[in-house]
């Protein structure tokens, strides 16, 4: 043992935790009691954790009192204590666990604490409960001994810039036998939780769940367990009511919110488990981690395992809750639980169940499952892309923005189809307002089809696959060939205008494609436009241009040259025509085409600078300057 470990040593908190801290003291939530909600989950998942380690070395547990969470109020010291008898920490760990805070989303957190009115429901999404401790106490002491081990230490705060470890002393290290004890030293305005009550109260609506015993030790009066201690998830649906759930959830996903949906079920036959998950109707800070990691906790036999099994696909990942298995091996492996064949079994049918209640939940409660879409849509639609077997049912489930209104499903859009309307017209950009005004619409917007405005970077994904629902083909307005001349038109002014002079098609893509050289793939006359000159396409056999935009912001490819469509009757594009052939007026009308098509699709020209000169002596010669 070195001097340095026996010593009191002094170490700066990291400057995110600094940071946190300053905000939490400086009181940035109106709601205090998820403190105790905090420390009370950190003292099961101690409790959960000493239960999975001594699987292996049974040593662990010894011969001491059953797990427990103990909680302690004391008036005459103004002190409130919470203690568990779980897997402790020792002093390394002290200053890892509550030194810094090392998960990616610290800094989004402290961000939007900083930009938060209320923030009541941050602290759970980001995973920094014990600095919450931090609103009602001004000073925290911990002492920890890691079981197994004969130290014990003591890491203290009074919240500023940073903490003080050392070793606790033989009083302190006599009270804690093994496990973990939080003695926070109460601000003038946080008394009312000395009261037992008060304790009662907390405890009773966000930890009555919690697997282990919650005793309360007042200062007169026998020790008394304030919470049911009962694995909710294994009780019968009929002793269970709807707040009875929204307890569950909110303890089990460390949430504010009320579920959108509820799914408890027991399955029996080859492989016996019961399931306890919850759509939220909020979303979470890390729906979009790169590592789409899920949130569903592994149990085998009421013994918490991992909540890292990925018991649902990406797709799913923001559901909360639990499955508890019978038979799964308890000391399974993290190898085991990629390759264990019983748990691909589970993770099929949970997955299943969970998609087919969502219809259910579209079909009875339209009203919870369009909470789920608003929040969620982008998530599930990743399934479209992923999940060929669920496919149809994910775009069953799917709510789309259109043409003719918001959150219609496809089933909606076939019953609107017009005759001799064959496929699902769809057109994927970056915004929906953007795409409202795409010159591409006009000719599905002449005979009154209804186009899906799809604007989530996704779309770009899973449109690029060939999809079909109920028979019908999915259609980009924005790739490949488009022909519909056997829709009949519903809007007379377009129709009239076939009666306009049109340029001469070959004579017209020839000059354009001389001016325009290699700047484009080819020029084509177009069916997609009735009043604007030109758009841009791709290629029906390659990526759509959105998809290639998305991928070369992330150096994840090269984009292709697009196909310059023009409208030969605009007067821009016959303008072409008149114009002497080779002459600067050619080149500049042609590129001024190219240009205003890529602005439309929220791209810039090339060389702004000089499609700004080219503007210029457009307009001047047109007004005859």
């Amino acid at each position: 043992m070195t001097t340095s470990d026996t010593a009191v040593h002094t170490q700066p908190f990291q400057a995110e935790v600094s940071e946190l801290l300053h905000l939490m003291v400086h009181s940035v939530y109106s709601e205090t009691d998820i403190f105790l909600r905090e420390l009370v989950s950190n003292a099961s998942d101690a409790c959960d954790k000493l239960r999975y380690e001594a699987i292996a070395t049974p040593s662990l547990l010894g011969e001491g009192d059953a797990l427990k969470i103990r909680i302690i109020p004391n008036k005459t010291a103004n002190t409130l204590t919470i203690a568990d008898n779980g897997i402790g920490m020792e002093r390394q760990e002290l200053i890892d666990h509550l030194g810094t805070i090392a998960r990616s989303g610290t800094k989004a957190f402290v961000s939007k604490l900083k930009e938060a009115k209320d923030g009541l429901g941050l602290i759970g999404q980001f995973g920094v409960g014990f600095y919450s401790a931090f609103m009602v106490a001004e000073k925290i002491v911990v002492i920890s001994r890691r079981a197994g081990e004969s130290d014990v230490w003591t890491w203290a705060s009074q919240g500023g810039s940073g903490f003080e470890i050392a070793r606790a002393s033989d009083e302190e290290a006599a009270r804690v036998a093994r496990g973990t004890e939080i003695v926070l030293h109460l601000k003038d305005d946080a008394k009312k939780y000395l009261e037992t009550f008060e304790i009662e109260r907390i405890v009773g609506a966000y930890s009555d769940n919690i697997l282990f015993p919650i005793e309360l030790v007042p200062e007169e009066g026998e020790p008394r367990q304030i919470n049911s201690a009962s694995a909710l998830w294994q009780r019968s649906k009929s002793e269970l009511t709807a707040d009875d759930y929204k307890k569950a959830y909110q303890q089990i996903a460390s949430a504010f919110d009320d579920p959108a949906m509820t799914l408890h079920y027991r399955a029996e036959g080859r492989y016996s488990y019961a399931v306890l998950l919850f759509a939220p109707s909020t979303k979470p800070f890390d729906l979009f981690e790169p590592n789409r990691k899920g949130r569903v906790k592994l149990y085998v036999r009421r013994v918490f395992i991992t909540d890292d099994a990925d018991l649902l696909p990406g797709y799913l990942r923001f559901i909360r809750g639990v499955v508890d298995s019978e038979d799964l091996p308890l000391n399974i492996s993290r190898e085991m639980l990629q390759n264990n064949p019983q748990l691909a079994q589970i993770r099929k049918a949970v997955a299943t169940r969970v998609v087919s209640e969502l219809e259910s939940l579209a079909e009875k409660d339209p009203e919870n499952f369009a909470k789920i879409w608003d929040a969620f849509g982008a998530v599930l639609k990743e399934g479209i892309y992923e999940d060929f077997e669920r496919r149809e049912k994910l775009l069953a489930l799917s709510r789309f923005t259109t043409t003719s209104g918001e959150k219609r499903s496809l089933k909606q859009v076939i019953a609107d189809f017009k005759p001799n309307q064959t496929e699902i017209y769809y057109l994927v950009g970056d915004s929906i307002e953007r795409l409202k005004s795409n010159p591409r619409l006009e000719a599905a917007t002449a005979r009154g089809i209804e186009v899906l405005l799809l604007s989530d970077p996704v779309d770009a994904f899973w449109t690029s696959m060939p999809s079909e629902f109920e028979g019908k083909p999915l259609k980009s307005l924005s790739q490949g060939d488009l022909n519909l001349d056997l829709i009949p038109r519903v809007d007379d002014k377009d129709e009239a205008k076939k009666d306009e002079p049109a340029a001469d098609e070959a004579a017209t893509i020839a000059v354009i494609k001389a001016a325009l050289g290699e700047r484009v793939s080819d020029v084509k006359a177009s069916t997609r436009l009735t009043s604007s000159a030109s758009c841009l396409v791709a290629d029906s056999q390659g990526p759509s241009r959105e998809l290639e935009r998305i991928l070369s912001q992330q150096n994840r490819g090269m984009r292709t040259k697009p196909i310059l469509e023009i409208n030969l009757r605009h007067p821009l594009v016959t303008a072409v025509t008149r114009a002497q052939a080779g002459s600067n007026t050619v080149d500049d009308l042609s590129l001024l085409l190219l240009e205003q098509a890529q602005i439309l699709d929220g791209e810039l020209p090339e060389d702004p600078a000089a499609f700004a000169a080219r503007l210029n002596r457009l307009v001047l010669q047109g007004l005859g300057a």
